[in-house]
């Protein structure tokens, strides 16, 4: 699959999943307004992941109508263990150049599994994507959202009950869906 495949596929989970079933009431603002920047990293090690990440921090440094970047990056950490362990890592990048608190870090990966579930509970698909990626979201921003949104903190419960609800075999099939039937395959 090619930059232009890939990233049709992960708009489309996006648009369908994330914003479709409400997983996030913010994204769907930031998508309308084409904020969300939505890049393919060619990384095939963890090295170059952090100069990815680091370029894309610095760009969204730059350029302030970027409101948050989707880093994908399909040719480096498939498997979820190695993918989560290196999120220590980003987080370290993050204190090195003294940008927590101004960005924050969110995890998506095709195989989830958050801690203390079975690799195969629904609940996991809330995080689920068609590739790992790396959600770079501005903590101001987040936080006005965060703020202007009655019982945030119902969110994640809301989240996991419809998970359930729909069903780790449906979730599964949508998952597929956005990568097999998004606009730039043509299927």
């Amino acid at each position: 699959m090619g930059e232009t495949e890939i990233i049709a596929s992960s708009r489309k989970w996006v648009e369908d999943v994330v914003v479709g079933y409400n997983l996030c009431p913010f994204a769907k603002r930031e998508l309308v307004r084409n904020r969300v920047r939505f890049v393919v990293s060619e990384a095939e090690t963890e090295d170059e992941l952090l100069q990815a990440l680091h370029s894309e921090l610095q760009r969204l440094e730059e350029e302030p109508e970027i409101e948050t970047t989707l880093l994908i990056h399909p040719g480096v950490l498939q498997d979820f263990g190695p993918y989560n362990e290196f999120l220590d890592a980003a987080d370290g990048l993050l204190s090195y150049l003294d940008m927590e608190g101004v960005y924050q870090i969110a995890s998506f990966h095709p195989d989830y599994q958050f801690e203390g579930t079975e690799p195969d509970a629904a609940e996991n698909y809330t995080n689920r994507s068609p590739f790992p990626m790396l959600h770079l979201l501005r903590e101001a921003s987040l936080e006005a959202a965060i703020n202007s949104y009655p019982d945030v903190d119902a969110i994640p419960q809301r989240n996991i009950e419809l998970m359930e609800k729909l069903g780790a075999e449906r979730m599964r099939k949508i998952l597929v869906s956005c990568v097999e039937n998004s606009p730039e395959t043509g299927e």
